[in-house]
């Protein structure tokens, strides 16, 4: 027994510690763990069943008379938040400062229980201004033809014109100003004349101011 011990421990000398010499129990495998646990497949939860919320409704005040910034300001305290506003004159000029115009006429008329989601529109004039007994209709030229385009405004015009059109507006007086702001300028010739058939032929204008009389 002794002479087989030396003889293996000279074996592992010679073979240079290239193979541990390990008692044979050590040889086995480690022992694995225990199985992990699956993941558990992932849930989704249920969308939370939600009904869309009413309309809140309430009555439309009568709005005309009042500065268009008090309007604006009364309807926003009943829940009214989409508001806007037009010119009444038809001559398309932006309301930039409020307070400076009044109401002429609403698009809802007062005394109706409305939706506060409903949109309500404000014609309006300048405070020294008079509101007109109707809004007249704007130029159209869904018939194909030139509009009689007389007293609107230089912009009212334009806008009334197909975008692609060429568009000149002259002074109508011997002072020969330039055209600048076209909602102060009305309309008091043309060319072609009303009735005439468009077909993209350049278009003319004479105008003056809204405070003057055309020539």
């Amino acid at each position: 027994m002794r002479t087989r011990i030396i003889t293996t421990t000279l074996l592992c000398v010679v073979l240079g510690g290239a193979v541990a010499c390990q008692p044979a129990d050590d040889a086995k495998p480690p022992a694995t763990g225990a199985p992990t646990k699956a993941p558990a497949a992932p849930t989704t939860a249920a969308p939370a069943s939600s009904k869309p919320a009413k309309s809140k409704k309430a009555t439309v005040p009568n709005f005309v008379g009042m500065g268009l910034q008090s309007a604006q300001d009364a309807a926003q305290e009943l829940g009214f938040y989409g508001l806007t506003s037009h010119d009444a004159l038809g001559r398309g000029r932006m309301q930039a400062l409020d307070r400076n115009w009044k109401v002429c006429n609403q698009s809802t008329p007062a005394g109706t229980t409305a939706a506060t989601s409903t949109v309500l529109d404000f014609g309006a004039v300048k405070l020294e201004e008079a509101c007109p007994a109707k809004e007249g209709e704007a130029p159209s030229t869904e018939g194909g033809t030139m509009p009689d385009f007389t007293g609107t405004s230089m912009k009212a015009a334009r806008g009334a014109l197909d975008a692609s059109t060429s568009i000149t507006a002259t002074d109508a007086t011997a002072d020969g100003r330039m055209v600048l702001m076209e909602s102060n300028w009305q309309v008091c010739g043309q060319t072609p004349s009303p009735g005439t058939a468009l077909n993209g032929q350049p278009v003319e204008f004479m105008v003056v101011k809204f405070s003057e009389e055309c020539p």
